[in-house]
Order: C-alpha cells, then sequence, then structure tokens
C-alpha cells in the first residue's frame, strides 16, 4: 500500500527557506517517482517538480525553476523539496504524489499535505 506522509511545513517571514519532507512506506523510491504539487486556497493544484524513480531526472514547473530543489534519499525512502527566497504566494498545502513519467504532472496518490504559510 503506497503511503505518503509530508512534514517541514510552517509559517516563514518572506526571503526565507524551508525544507519539506516527504517520507515513503509501502513501496520504494526506485520503483516510483515522486514529485509535489501545491494548492493555494481558492486556486487550482498547481505542480511543482517531480524527480525520476530511476535516475532521479528531476522536473520543474517552469514558474518554479529556481528557489525549488528536489531531491531524494533512498536508504531513508524519502524526498525532500527544498524551497529558497519564499513569498507570498507560495503559500499553499504542499502535497508529495508518484508522478507518473514520462507526464511529470501526472500525480496519483498523495499524502495529507503539508501547510506553508510566508507571512510578515
Amino acid at each position: 500500500q503506497v503511503q505518503l506522509v509530508e512534514s517541514g511545513g510552517g509559517t516563514v517571514q518572506p526571503g526565507g527557506s524551508l525544507r519539506l519532507s516527504c517520507a515513503a512506506s509501502g513501496f520504494t523510491l526506485d520503483n516510483y517517482s515522486i514529485g509535489w504539487f501545491r494548492q493555494a486556497p481558492g486556486k487550482e493544484r498547481e505542480g511543482v517538480s517531480c524527480i525520476s524513480s530511476s535516475d532521479a531526472r528531476t522536473y520543474y514547473a517552469n514558474s518554479m525553476k529556481g528557489r525549488f530543489t528536489i531531491s531524494k534519499d533512498n536508504a531513508k525512502n524519502t524526498v525532500y523539496l527544498q524551497i529558497d527566497s519564499l513569498k507570498p504566494e507560495d503559500t499553499a498545502v504542499y502535497y508529495c504524489a508518484t508522478c507518473e513519467l514520462p507526464n511529470p504532472w501526472d500525480f496519483g496518490s498523495w499524502g495529507q499535505g503539508t501547510q506553508v504559510t510566508v507571512s510578515s
């Protein structure tokens, strides 16, 4: 059974950084590509990034390039999303999910999400 648990969200000031974690269980990262999407109140879901299972190739939405970095630690079965230079518009619930390559924005199972709030 695929299970994903996000953590690491919180409230930060503009310009700050956060590292979100996604702990996977029931499968290994060798077999599933994992990504992140976010959803802000009243807005549609927005794909952020995906990292492939086989070669750790990374994919970013155009608007996310530069401030977001996805990585994974296969030994810990955990995927990370580093977010730098946070802006108020980054405020959203961030979810990790399986991403169904070759379409990195085709998300499958996801976790409960972690809230990121950027506010002064």
